[in-house]
């Protein structure tokens, strides 16, 4: 990468506004082995923005919940610590999406995409044992955050790779290298580094390309994650290509692709989940 393109990538991930003080309070929670669903209450407590949009998912015909929940602590009792935490974490992430952008980009279809990755990558993890389900959330939910970044900061350019992937079916991430000169991956991991999560995170996010790959249980979860939301059609964050898994993921996830979909059974109410996630 040549250093004027460093430059160009450094000022646009500047440009992004830093992750909401709530929702790192809230990252830190889920870290800490001692944290109790009182903690968490008292962080989404102190942030009306998140308790509102909060409330309104729990209170959505979706939970069908015998009364209305009036309050975080409820909500946890009835949907449990972990669904909070995401639906906070996917709050987070939703705010600093743009409501229009110049290179017309699917912000909505990308969310899509992005939320049912998360929950594929959450429910993926069950499945290995050095990958934590609430980190996997995370990624699959950040994976493709660079193409914001691009969408916002980069928008010409941008539009020709959507373009260039559309008309020759070729990945975004290889149009995005003839039109920028540096793909999502790198931009998305510079942006996560820049909000201080966690080092596997951000390896995460920058290897998880073939041509770039590591081989870890969280890359192997977001991976597959990513390309079963993509090949069933959960959304659609501009990439048209669908990918293998290599005999790495394979081996992790238990095998091939089609096959790892097939053993999860119906996912119908997790692409459910996630489409009232990203009404929010």
């Amino acid at each position: 990468m040549s250093p004027e393109i460093s430059q160009k990538l450094a000022a646009a991930v500047e440009g992004m506004p830093a992750f909401p003080k709530s929702v790192q309070r809230i990252l830190e929670l889920t870290r800490d082995v001692n944290s109790t669903p009182k903690d968490l209450v008292d962080v989404i407590d102190k942030d009306p923005v998140v308790t509102v949009k909060i409330l309104k998912v729990v209170n959505s015909a979706y939970y069908s919940l015998p009364k209305q929940i009036t309050s975080i602590g409820h909500s946890v009792v009835y949907l449990g610590f972990n669904t909070i935490k995401n639906l906070a974490l996917s709050i987070a992430a939703i705010g600093m999406l743009p409501k229009d952008n110049a290179a017309e980009f699917d912000v909505q279809q990308y969310l899509l995409h992005s939320l049912a990755t998360a929950a594929l990558a959450k429910q993926l993890a069950s499945k290995v044992d050095d990958a934590d389900p609430m980190d996997c959330f995370i990624a699959g939910l950040l994976h493709d955050f660079g193409k914001v970044v691009f969408a916002q900061f980069m928008p010409e350019e941008f539009k020709a790779a959507l373009l260039i992937s559309k008309n020759t079916g070729t990945s975004l991430h290889m149009a995005l290298q003839q039109t920028i000169g540096a793909d999502h991956v790198v931009v998305g991991a510079m942006l996560v580094e820049k909000w201080r999560f966690a080092p596997r995170l951000i390896e995460t996010i920058r290897h998880q390309h073939i041509a770039d790959f590591k081989d870890t249980d969280m890359i192997a979860c977001v991976f597959g994650a990513n390309q079963i939301s993509k090949k069933l059609e959960f959304g659609f964050g501009g990439n048209p290509c669908i990918d293998e898994f290599p005999a790495s993921v394979q081996k992790r996830l238990g095998g091939t692709l089609d096959q790892v979909i097939a053993a999860m059974g119906d996912l119908t109410p997790l692409f459910e989940e996630a489409k009232i996630f990203a009404k929010l």
